[in-house]
């Protein structure tokens, strides 16, 4: 039996999503709290691996069970809950109250479904506040403070010149046998009703730091050391510049996976899965 899982957290006080020993991460938490519930050692598959202090209110994972953690699981049947939507609420139990991090929904997966490889993008938002907006201490741990005030529209312009298929290795930190070729879907900067500056980045999959050393490059068009279209060409030179900084990660959330149509999941699966091999999807 395979289950999604639908997850947010507040990335602040986690070391990122994987497991690491002797540290605390969301995939460790969860896991822990599925193991006192369903038994065995649950291990979920996790559609895009948040770095330490990245949020998420649309992460997605999946689970399977093995023939006793599914007896674990229909024995705990109540009400009109089926057992399989009622295993989001019970690990909010075993997480405790005012938990940092949630699982929002448990559904049966549909045939062919893998977090990971079945997904076609990932949308994340990045937030900050400059000298116009000012700043909230209440949105202290999901948005990032600049000193100066940034030019909203010049960011925009930027932004959009690096959409599309290209090799975005000026943008990303390398790992080994790892592609950095990418789909920039959208990206774009708008100011909210607060006046601060928030950037919707949606790409098939993102390479490390990608969206974090992206935003910094608007930043640095936004406040006059970079031109409009100099991030373009820092991408095509495919050479990291020390003008594009890599933002901290309490900016960024993780906010939406998108999949295919139910009858095309297992193909999107297996295109992934040859295409990127057993590189990291995130």
């Amino acid at each position: 039996m395979r289950l999604r899982l639908d997850i947010a957290y507040d990335g602040t006080h986690f070391r990122g999503w994987a497991r690491q020993p002797g540290l605390r991460t969301v995939q460790g938490a969860l896991e822990d709290a599925l193991a006192r519930i369903l038994g065995g050692e649950p291990r979920l598959v996790v559609a895009g691996r948040t770095d330490a202090g990245v949020h998420a209110t649309g992460q997605v994972a999946h689970l399977d069970l093995d023939d006793a953690q599914q007896t674990r699981l229909a024995a705990s049947t109540r009400g009109s809950d089926t057992a399989v939507t009622a295993l989001a609420r019970r690990v909010g139990g075993a997480l405790g109250a005012y938990a940092d991090v949630a699982v929002t929904a448990t559904a049966l997966a549909p045939e062919g479904f893998d977090a990971r490889f079945s997904a076609v993008w990932r949308r994340y938002v990045y937030r900050i506040a400059d000298r116009r907006s000012g700043y909230d201490p209440l949105r202290r741990h999901d948005t990032t403070t600049v000193r100066t005030e940034l030019d909203a529209e010049e960011m925009d312009a930027a932004a959009e010149s690096l959409r599309g298929l290209h090799d975005f290795a000026a943008y990303c930190k390398p790992r080994p046998e790892a592609t950095t070729i990418r789909t920039l879907l959208d990206f774009g900067w708008r100011r909210d009703d607060d006046g601060v500056l928030v950037a919707t980045v949606r790409a098939d999959a993102f390479c490390h730091s990608m969206v974090r050393a992206l935003v910094g490059g608007c930043v640095a068009v936004g406040e006059g050391r970079l031109g409009v279209t100099d991030l373009a060409a820092i991408r095509d030179r495919g050479a990291r510049v020390p003008e594009v900084k890599v933002l901290a990660a309490r900016g960024l959330t993780l906010t939406e996976v998108g999949y295919p149509a139910d009858d095309q999941l297992a193909a999107r699966a297996d295109q992934t899965r040859a295409r990127r091999g057993s590189e990291p999807a995130d």
